[in-house]
């Protein structure tokens, strides 16, 4: 037995406007969502440049300094109490010896420059290298 069908499927004209009231409301909260601040800690690495410079062959673990002396490690600011910890259970769980990278901003001081490493050294990390960026060939101009 064949049931007569009640529905008209599409028959009515197709309708544009709900479907760009819709796209422009996605675009609306998409550009609001952009608006929105980004998680994360403000700091601009400007490390110096060089060339010729060999690089490591071991494990390493990186420490970003700024130049009021906050630590970063792990994307994280830190202080000295739990950066000492960070690093010495890096150096347990590491079949190798590590190497501190160091990340400093182009303010810091040779004094907290020094301070950071004699804290991986207390941790157990003896070799410690300055983040550098490689020169840029056929750049005529110095570095500052």
């Amino acid at each position: 037995m064949k049931f007569p069908r009640n529905v008209k499927i599409l028959r009515s004209p197709f309708e544009v406007a709900p479907f760009a009231a819709v796209f422009f409301l996605l675009v609306i909260f998409m550009l609001l969502g952009a608006l929105l601040p980004v998680p994360g800690i403000p700091f601009r690495l400007q490390p110096p440049t060089a060339s010729d410079l060999p690089g490591i062959d071991q494990p390493s673990v990186a420490v970003a300094v700024d130049s009021y002396g906050r630590y970063y490690f792990g994307n994280q600011i830190v202080g000295e109490a739990q950066l000492k910890s960070s690093l010495s259970n890096a150096v347990k769980n590491s079949r190798a010896p590590l190497t501190l990278v160091i990340h400093a901003d182009k303010s810091v001081t040779y004094d907290q420059l020094v301070h950071l490493t004699l804290l991986a050294r207390d941790a157990g990390i003896q070799n410690a290298l300055l983040a550098t960026l490689p020169r840029v060939v056929g750049n005529k101009s110095s570095p500052q």
